[in-house]
């Protein structure tokens, strides 16, 4: 008879490699989510900022209030390159090129989320942050696979957001952002998002409309003639029809 507490139905073991983080190309108010690739060793950490609280009710002991939370993370990827190019994988492009800039150009916009093998991913393990970066060849002998090891040190508190992982296996499109707000009849706007790649068609409020699929997330679309007013947006390939997205239009 096992003297082991038994655990609910339902109940997985978390993996270690159940986590994923992406890298906005784009900006921030159209982002353009490319997923790092190839990447070991996701480490991120949630560091309190407190302040000093002490008064003679503690009797000599300290009492200090966390009054905030930074981030910081630490993770490795590969540096697999283009053969025809010479460049490694865009986002990893990205990353080498903050970790040589400064000011604005040393920022890059990332979010961070649960990704598991199988099963819901959680509500609760998704965030989106500003980030500066510190990089390093990790592997540099003779006969090694290059490998860099990423430093992400948080300007801020993270924001957590819906968690963005749709299984493994998804090709149905996702449609993350529409910009710019308030765009109305004949005006330009461009969906953000993933899995654009073959869009056959765009509808706005129910209206197919026209639409040119800049990439696979990146979709340039003509409002239609409507009211202003909060309407759905989605994008349809042969996989599917994405869920709908709520885009305040106006006239």
């Amino acid at each position: 008879m096992s003297n082991a507490v038994p655990l609910p139905a339902g109940t997985v073991l978390g993996k270690s490699y159940e986590h994923g983080i992406d890298i906005n190309l784009g900006t921030y108010a159209s982002p353009s989510w490319q997923p790092v690739r190839r990447m070991s060793g996701w480490a991120p950490t949630f560091p309190k900022v407190t302040t000093d609280v002490t008064t003679y009710d503690d009797r000599g002991a300290t009492n200090e209030e966390v009054t905030g939370r930074g981030f910081a993370a630490d993770f490795t990827v590969q540096g697999n390159r283009s053969t025809t190019t010479g460049l490694y994988l865009p986002e990893l492009e990205a990353i080498v090129a903050a970790a040589r800039a400064k000011g604005e150009g040393a920022v890059l916009d990332i979010r961070f989320y649960h990704k598991p093998e199988t099963g819901t991913p959680s509500p609760n393990d998704a965030g989106r942050a500003q980030v500066t970066v510190e990089l390093s060849r990790q592997n540099t002998g003779n006969a090694e696979t290059e490998t860099f090891a990423i430093s992400l040190a948080g300007k801020g508190e993270y924001e957590p957001i819906e968690n963005p992982f749709q299984g493994w296996g998804a090709t149905v499109p996702v449609v993350s952002y529409v910009s710019p707000p308030n765009a109305g009849d004949g005006d330009l706007i461009t969906i953000s998002g993933s899995g654009f790649l073959g869009a056959t068609s765009v509808t706005i409020d129910g209206d197919e409309v026209e639409f040119t699929a800049v990439n696979g997330a990146s979709v340039i679309a003509v409002v239609p003639v409507g009211e202003a007013g909060a309407v759905p947006v989605v994008v349809t390939t042969e996989a599917g029809a994405s869920t709908a997205f709520t885009f305040t239009r106006g006239a």
